[in-house]
């Protein structure tokens, strides 16, 4: 049976007010769930969020860019390999060897020149390491003819360097790439999506813009619009997959320290949709992390029947998600590796009690991110 080791990261939140991830009517998306309408903020919304987050503690050039100009980086990245050899590049001449070094890959084109047909994830690094198959000779690619240029070139393996060397955030999410198989990196991480513990309204905030110029006599608005939005406590979840990543990372440190910094991010970050309007960035009042050896597990089906609108939603939540897990583990006779929650619930309250009997005593959150990084430590040798 293959060694799998699973970090489960369970979060309840609670967001005043807010649009974070609008439909196509530039509502607030919802799903429907247990019978009832929820609030929701899409999977991609958050792991783009947390992308952001995890890359402002990161340096630029080990982190990956999602991008549909491959070529235009590229093109950059030789000009500036150039000039730091002592040699000048004209753009064209850079132009013509980026596309003669990805040509052979078949990257779609996309509508503009230069561009590729689709967002592509790659790191910044290894357009650096396709930049060292050239660069000894590049004064001499650059004065071939195309014909020249595309048989210089061929065989360098610049395909080979989009295939290893993955930057943490490309190891983690993943990259797809239809047409091209062999570009295709398995994501180590899985992110639901998020959605209100409790039914949830939408709502719609009529809005005026007053002119300031207005002459005194002058009344009514400069300008009225109307903007959807709700409030909800979230349920979130993500699940990592610390064999994949180490298959991606290759290092066990490195697959480690991302583990982390993706349970850091994924907890502090938040969609930005409608920031401005709405100043909603709250943090959450829980955060659970389980690893497992088994398998994933969501406890969304802790609020299939949705938690009633009465006295304050969160902590009738928190008592669910306990009870959910606690259930759970007794009923399926689970045996997780690693438990551990950091909560902002008062001691001696109901929901701190169940929680600490489901998933032990309550630690700060620095504290949960060291266990757990002493945790797979441990661990994550069994792995390979």
């Amino acid at each position: 049976m293959p060694r799998r080791l699973y970090i489960d990261v369970h979060v309840l939140q609670t967001v005043p007010p807010a649009n974070l991830n609008r439909d196509d009517n530039g509502n607030p998306k919802e799903a429907d769930f247990g019978g009832s309408r929820r609030s929701r903020v899409s999977s991609q919304a958050w792991k783009r969020a947390t992308r952001m987050h995890f890359a402002e503690r990161q340096d630029k050039e080990d982190l990956g860019t999602r991008t549909k100009r491959i070529a235009g980086e590229l093109t950059k990245k030789l000009i500036s390999r150039a000039k730091a050899d002592g040699n000048a590049m004209e753009v064209e001449a850079a132009q013509r060897i980026a596309g003669a070094l990805l040509e052979p890959m078949g990257i779609a084109a996309g509508r503009k020149a230069g561009d590729t047909a689709y967002l592509l994830f790659f790191g910044r690094r290894q357009l650096d390491t396709i930049v060292d198959l050239v660069a000894a000779d590049i004064l001499e690619l650059a004065a071939l003819d195309d014909d020249g240029l595309k048989k210089a070139v061929e065989g360098r393996g610049a395909q080979d360097k989009l295939r290893q060397g993955h930057p943490a955030d490309v190891a983690l999410f993943g990259r797809m790439v239809a047409d091209i198989p062999a570009l295709n990196v398995d994501a180590a991480t899985q992110v639901a999506h998020a959605i209100s513990t409790h039914a949830a309204e939408l709502e719609f905030d009529y809005y005026t813009a007053v002119d300031d110029e207005n002459a005194a006599d002058e009344t009514g608005a400069g300008m009225i619009g109307t903007i959807g939005f709700n409030s909800a406590t979230l349920y979130r979840y993500a699940t990592v997959g610390l064999h994949q990543l180490l298959e991606n990372l290759t290092t066990h440190d490195k697959a480690v320290d991302a583990v982390n910094l993706f349970v850091d991010s994924f907890a502090r970050s938040m969609p930005t949709g409608y920031g401005n309007s709405f100043a909603h960035r709250t943090r959450p009042s829980l955060v659970a992390v389980v690893v497992r050896a088994d398998q994933p597990v969501n406890l969304v089906s802790a609020f299939e029947k949705p938690v009633p609108v009465t006295d304050g939603i969160v902590a009738e939540s928190a008592r669910r998600l306990a009870g959910e897990y606690t259930t759970a583990t007794r009923q399926w006779g689970d045996t997780p590796v690693h438990v551990a929650v950091s909560h902002a619930f008062a001691d001696g309250t109901d929901e701190a009690r169940d929680l600490a009997a489901a998933f032990g005593p309550n630690i700060s959150f620095p504290d949960l991110l060291t266990g757990l990084k002493s945790s797979l430590a441990d661990r994550v040798g069994d792995l390979s």
